[in-house]
């Protein structure tokens, strides 16, 4: 029932759209309220696809009641107007044959901090809610608002290895990840929290992760294996248009396209 329940109330979020002053709506049930953070930590149009892995999974949050205010995403948000992409202002996460336009992700995705602002430090900062910290850090200044009553979703994307995960310019270990959930624990962020994680080795990333702290982790690789582009090469069409550069990631798309 409250499985239900919970469809229910994400149902009529995408059908009535809900004024920013009065989120969450008072028909939202179990007195709590949903955020998201969505990273893509690469920058290049050979990354293409992280980014469009991002934009995608803001599109479906979005649309599944979740308040702009309350998604914050970061992401270099250099691919869309390269001079590679044969579709300027636009991306992809999914081909489409000659005669089929695809869907655009890029449309009305909004990113709270792009360029040089993508950072580990940039990231820890946003889930623990430290707005002051970020002064001086170019972007939306947004950070999480989250309560004890709130679930929060994370979605971290780009390139990594054992005990790391990549960002434009350096790199993040497992232990400040791990310390920034603890944080977040600790100062009673939120009810439950859902962290899907695409990288190479990215179960290393959580391996140190507390029991008992209400956080669901999934990867989208274990602590030694690689996780893998699709929708690559020959397959990497829109509108019959090859994109030049893999459109997704195979875990990504599956759980977006699921």
């Amino acid at each position: 029932m409250v499985r239900l329940l919970s469809l229910l109330a994400l149902a009529l979020a995408a059908a009535s759209p809900v004024v920013e002053e009065t989120w969450p709506p008072p028909w939202w049930p179990f007195g709590h309220d949903h955020w998201a953070v969505l990273v893509a930590g690469s920058s290049g149009y050979g990354n293409y696809r992280h980014q469009a892995d991002v934009c995608h999974a803001y599109q479906l949050i979005k649309k599944a009641g979740v308040h702009p205010s309350q998604i914050i995403v970061l992401a270099v948000d250099d691919i869309a107007n390269d001079e590679e992409n044969p579709y300027p202002g636009k991306l992809f996460n999914k081909p489409t044959l000659a005669g089929t336009p695809g869907v655009d992700v890029y449309e009305g995705c909004k990113i709270d901090y792009s360029g040089k602002s993508v950072t580990p430090d940039t990231f820890v900062k946003v889930l623990t809610g430290d707005a002051a910290g970020l002064a001086g850090v170019e972007g939306s200044g947004k950070v999480l608002k989250s309560t004890h009553k709130s679930r929060v979703f994370v979605n971290f994307v780009d390139h990594g290895g054992v005990g790391i995960i990549g960002f434009p310019e350096t790199t993040m270990h497992a232990k400040d990840l791990i310390g920034a959930l603890t944080t977040m624990h600790t100062s009673k962020m939120y009810k439950e929290l859902v962290f899907y994680l695409e990288a190479c080795e990215s179960g290393s990333m959580f391996e140190t992760l507390p029991e008992g702290i209400n956080i669901y982790a999934t990867s989208a690789a274990n602590a030694k294996e690689s996780s893998w582009g699709t929708y690559c090469g020959p397959d990497a069409l829109v509108n019959g248009v090859n994109i030049g550069s893999c459109l997704g990631d195979l875990y990504s798309v599956n759980w977006m396209e699921d």
